[in-house]
C-alpha cells in the first residue's frame, strides 16, 4: 500500500505538467481511490488472484494491455511479475525503477551512512528516461474533501481539530511501543480529536480499547471504505504514523505527517513526500548505532526490537502541537 501511495505525488506532478498524455495505472482494484482526483489518468485492474494469476494470467494481461494501445511502460515496482510483463511486451519502451539496492546495502551495513535518493525521485527518474522530465516541487495538492453524513456521524460531529494516529506497521520493530502510544493519545486528546487508523481484527481490538478509555478519541478502522478514509485523512491537521503506508497516504493528500522511526531510517529514501526532515522523529543512534538494521524493518538484533522507546511521548506531542 505504501509503495502505491508514494507513486501518487509523482503521477500528480506528471498529470499537471503533461496534461495531454494519457496514463493507465496498472494496479489492484482496491487502490483505485488513491488516483481519484488525478486528471488524464485511468486505472486498469490487475486481477493477480484471478484471471491474471501466474505466467498464463500475465500473458493474458499483456494481451489486454496491447489492446489499450499502450505505447510505453514505466515500471515503478520492478518485481517478478513486472519483469515477466517486460518480456511479454517486448518491442515497447519499458523502463524500470532503479531501486538502488547496492547503496541501500551499504547504508544498512554501516559502510555509508548518508541520505540516498528518495523513492519519489526514483519514480520520477523512470519517467525522465522515457522522455518526461518531472518537477516535484510546488505540487498542487487536492483540497480537503467534504465529509459525508456517515463520516461526520462517526466523528461525532466534533468541531475539534483532528489529529490522525496510525500506530501500526508491518513489523513490530517499526512500531512505537503501544504503552507509550497510549500516553501520546491521552495527551493529544486533551486538546484535539484523535482519529485512529488501522486494520485487521487484532489492531481494531487494540484501537477500540484506546477509544473507550479516553474522551475525544474515535477509532475508524474497519468502519469505512477506502474512499471515505481518504476523505477523513484529507481533513486532518496532522497524521502521526510509523514508517508505514498511512504516512504516505496522508502525504499524498498534502497533510502534514509526523513519522516515528524505529530500526529503519529516512536515509533509505522512504520518508513521506514533501515533509521537512524535522517532521521525522528518530530513535537514538548513539544508543543503537546499527540503525538502520534493514530497509524494511524485517531484520534486526533482538535488543533493537523497541528502539523507538528512546523517543519520549512528550517529544511526539510537542512536535504535533507545533504543526497544528
Amino acid at each position: 500500500m505504501g509503495d502505491v501511495a508514494m507513486t501518487v505525488p509523482v503521477l500528480r506532478a506528471f498529470s499537471q505538467q503533461y496534461p495531454n498524455v494519457k496514463i493507465t495505472i496498472l494496479t489492484r482494484e482496491f487502490f483505485e481511490p488513491f488516483f481519484r482526483d488525478l486528471s488524464n489518468i485511468s486505472v486498469f485492474h490487475a486481477e493477480i488472484k484471478g484471471k491474471h494469476k501466474g505466467v498464463l494470467g500475465l500473458y493474458r494481461l499483456s494481451k489486454e494491455l496491447k489492446k489499450l494501445g499502450v505505447e510505453i511502460v514505466a515500471d515503478l515496482h520492478n518485481v517478478l511479475r513486472s519483469n515477466i510483463l517486460k518480456f511479454l511486451l517486448v518491442g515497447k519502451p519499458f523502463i524500470q525503477i532503479d531501486k538502488g539496492r547496492k547503496e541501500k546495502k551499504a547504508l544498512i551495513s554501516g559502510k555509508a551512512f548518508k541520505a540516498l535518493k528518495t523513492t519519489h525521485q526514483r519514480y520520477a527518474d523512470v519517467f525522465e528516461k522515457l522522455g518526461f522530465k518531472i518537477d516535484l516541487s510546488n505540487l498542487e495538492f487536492p483540497k480537503k474533501r467534504t465529509l459525508s453524513n456517515k463520516c461526520q456521524d462517526l466523528l461525532e460531529g466534533s468541531s475539534r481539530r483532528k489529529i490522525g494516529i496510525a500506530p501500526f506497521a508491518a513489523h513490530e520493530s517499526k512500531m512505537y511501543p503501544l504503552g507509550l502510544m497510549k500516553e501520546v493519545i491521552k495527551m493529544i486528546s486533551l486538546n484535539y480529536q484523535v482519529v485512529l487508523f488501522g486494520g485487521g481484527e487484532k489492531e481494531i481490538e487494540i484501537l477500540n480499547d484506546f477509544e473507550h478509555e479516553f474522551d475525544n478519541v474515535v477509532n475508524i478502522a474497519g468502519k469505512l471504505s477506502l474512499d471515505e478514509e481518504l476523505d477523513i485523512i484529507s481533513n486532518l491537521e496532522v497524521m502521526l504514523s510509523m514508517d508505514s503506508g498511512n504516512a504516505h497516504i496522508a502525504a499524498m493528500l498534502g497533510v502534514k505527517v509526523v513519522t516515528i522511526w524505529g530500526v529503519t531510517h529516512p536515509y533509505a529514501g522512504f520518508a513521506p513526500f514533501n515533509q521537512p526532515e524535522a517532521y521525522g522523529l528518530l530513535s537514538d543512534r548513539k544508543q543503537f548505532p546499527k540503525i538502520p538494521t534493514s530497509v524494511y524493518g524485517n531484520r534486526y538484533p533482538e535488543s533493537y526490537k523497541e528502539v523507538s522507546r528512546s523517543i519520549l511521548p512528550e517529544t511526539i506531542v510537542e512536535k504535533i502541537k507545533t504543526l497544528s
